[in-house]
């Protein structure tokens, strides 16, 4: 029932590819502008280690790292399974060409490799990085490049220190989708000073852009951060499971039925994080059900508002008279 309801990024991979395609996550020595002093210092807000897997480490090679994942993605999965290779922590596309090019050609080594994955910032993409991702499609994969957007409101971007603007992220699809990858872009729900319309603003900024795929997950506090720091004194609380599902479904409504949902929720490391108990790998599948029962009780699904959406945004660019789309109020 949930595919119907939601197109996860494993029907979509059933559909293209025949069988279970599973992303291998990998850890680079790659670090982020806001970081590094370029743009600023710190990082975000929430930022820990990256965003890595607590069984990753940049110290262990490549080609360890990809050896090791599928090997034991074949024990759960079986010996069919297909593989993306997720180029995951910090920001993947920060480098010397030459070196996106020798991490990049790794994934070419391996056989049941169907596509790669990059994780990046839309600050950091020139030309010359989209044209060389491009290259692997003549390769034969599939290659998708994730922005980072986390909201669509400036004011919070600034407030969680991401040091881009919003302009960045649509010049970065644009000129991605001319190069013919695969658009993903994440977002973050509960971020400091936001509540429910900043959300829906942000799925109607995705859903306007030509995006192929979203992640979005609730926002947890890790330890040795900005936001954990604001946590303990009081400043700062995540939003309770019943509420971030709520808001997610609110975000799926608005989104095409075509956009590929890569993620649904986030799993931390239990020793280092504060809260919400709900973001561990334990409850991962308790966090998506939370979402899909939402949907169920609303009688919805993933694109029930998309037409309402794009007729609105159609009258709009043309400067029309758009009072008759808007609904009545309910009376009471």
């Amino acid at each position: 029932m949930a595919e119907a309801l939601i197109y996860f990024f494993r029907d979509y991979a059933k559909r293209n590819f025949g069988r279970r395609v599973k992303k291998i996550p990998v850890a680079l020595p790659f670090s982020c502008p806001n970081i590094d002093g370029s743009k600023g210092r710190g990082g975000c807000i929430y930022c820990f280690k990256g965003s890595r897997p607590a069984h990753l480490s940049p110290a262990v090679t490549l080609k360890e790292q990809i050896t090791e994942g599928i090997e034991r993605a074949k024990k759960r999965y079986g010996k069919k399974t297909l593989f993306f290779i997720y180029y995951q922590s910090y920001t993947n596309t920060y480098g010397d060409i030459d070196y996106l090019k020798e991490i990049y050609d790794t994934a070419l080594q391996f056989e049941g490799v169907v596509g790669i994955d990059v994780g990046t910032r839309p600050d950091c993409v020139p030309d010359e990085v989209l044209e060389l991702l491009s290259y692997y499609r003549e390769k034969g994969l599939e290659v998708w490049i994730e922005f980072g957007l986390q909201s669509a409101n400036f004011e919070t971007l600034k407030r969680i220190n991401r040091a881009h603007g919003i302009s960045d992220l649509v010049d970065a699809v644009l000129r991605a989708k001319k190069y013919s990858l695969k658009v993903c872009v994440h977002t973050i729900v509960g971020l400091p000073g936001e509540d429910e319309e900043d959300y829906i603003e942000t799925a109607k900024l995705i859903a306007s852009l030509p995006v192929d795929g979203i992640k979005i997950h609730p926002i947890y506090v890790m330890k040795n951060t900005v936001l954990g720091e604001m946590f303990k004194r009081g400043e700062f609380s995540p939003l309770p499971l019943e509420k971030y599902a709520k808001c997610a479904a609110d975000m799926l409504e608005i989104l095409p039925k075509n956009t590929v949902i890569h993620r649904l929720t986030a799993e931390a490391n239990k020793p280092d994080l504060i809260a919400p108990d709900y973001c561990t790998y334990e409850r991962k599948l308790e966090v998506i059900e939370a979402i899909i029962v939402e949907l169920k009780e609303r009688g919805s699904y993933q694109g029930a508002k998309e037409a309402f959406f794009r007729r609105l945004l159609s009258v709009e660019r043309t400067g029309g008279n758009f009072h008759k789309f808007v609904e009545k109020p309910r009376r009471s």
